[in-house]
């Protein structure tokens, strides 16, 4: 991607809309709608690195009830030429092809690498992602396997969602409540996974969200790891704007 005159890119994860209600969901809906008006006047894409719902799963005609503003201030960006690109998270890995047909927005289901102008990037969610979180691997095997999703099914949609909020709120394995404070720099999990990538090739920088922290960790000499916090506690978001990539805080309210 080369990157135009005045231009930059923007990066947002983790907005769990859903959670702890519908209530509190909305103010903080209503703040990210104002952040993506904000930063569609310079924009040049967009990357939502995911869990922008709490839960999130897809019957074949039907599609979790909530949240239309934020939708549709999505589609009318993508419809206005700016790119959006969504990786899934472990509260959305159950995405179809909604947001890919009715918003027009490229979904990546495992991180990507990037390069812009000269600057690469590692791009990804950050689920099981570097060591420890063998529980929670395992069950992402499940969650993704077709047939436990063709199964999941056969739920009435009332139900089923009721059950897939219900977990995804209480079930710490799913929410990684508790996996929210900060480890040290030699002991973040995903700055160890981005240590040893960079053995195999250099990225400029590592872009995560999941772990629900605004962090900015040097790797080594010109490489650096980057979680983009979340919009439920810090309000941050990445912009990289040609030269750096600078952490920011948004306080429109």
């Amino acid at each position: 991607m080369e990157l135009q005159n005045n231009k930059k890119i923007y990066f947002s994860s983790d907005n769990h809309l859903g959670a702890p209600n519908n209530e509190e969901s909305r103010l903080r809906e209503k703040k990210f709608i104002s952040w993506l008006e904000h930063v569609r006047i310079d924009a040049q894409a967009i990357y939502l690195l995911g869990d922008l719902f709490d839960f999130w799963f897809e019957y074949k005609t039907v599609v979790p009830k909530g949240f239309v503003r934020v939708l549709g201030k999505l589609a009318e960006i993508v419809d206005s030429g700016i790119p959006i690109v969504f990786f899934v998270g472990n509260h959305d890995m159950w995405m179809d092809d909604y947001f890919q047909k009715e918003l027009g927005i490229t979904v990546h289901f495992k991180p990507i690498q990037l390069t812009i102008d000269k600057t690469s990037f590692f791009i990804g969610h950050g689920d099981g992602l570097g060591p420890g979180d063998k529980g929670y691997k395992r069950m992402k095997k499940v969650f993704t396997n077709s047939f436990a999703k063709s199964l999941y099914r056969f739920i009435h949609p009332d139900l089923g969602m009721r059950l897939g909020k219900r977990l995804s709120i209480k079930n710490k394995l799913i929410s990684g409540e508790e996996d929210i404070q900060f480890l040290g720099e030699e002991k973040e999990w995903l700055a160890i996974f981005s240590r040893r990538k960079l053995k195999e090739k250099h990225f400029d920088y590592f872009i995560f969200g999941h772990r629900h922290l605004p962090l900015e960790i040097e790797l080594e000499k010109n490489s650096k790891y980057i979680n983009l916090g979340d919009w439920i506690t810090y309000f941050t978001y990445g912009v990289f704007d040609g030269n750096s990539f600078e952490l920011k805080t948004w306080k429109n309210n």
